[in-house]
């Protein structure tokens, strides 16, 4: 059995504190069992993902995501011609 370490699971604590009081509108996970992502009814996204680290050793992962504010602001990427 692998063991995880505290601060790993202290990470994916404080990112679940985050679902208390929200409404869940759908989760999913990977068909190998690796990741789970959340979403949220005010757009927050939270993904948990287990992996292994450059040694080997078990590691879990937590994102956090916002959605942004203004969802219709789009980014414009202009090139010069040279």
């Amino acid at each position: 059995m692998t063991n995880v370490t505290v601060q790993d699971l202290r990470r994916v604590s404080e990112a679940l504190l985050q679902l208390h009081g929200r409404s869940v509108v759908d989760a999913s996970m990977r068909s190998d069992l690796r990741q789970v992502k959340i979403e949220l009814a005010d757009g927050l996204v939270i993904v948990v993902a287990a992996n292994v680290d450059e040694t080997g050793r078990p590691r879990l992962e937590v994102d956090v995501v916002r959605s942004t504010e203004d969802p219709t602001r789009q980014l414009e990427v202009h090139f010069d011609r040279a």
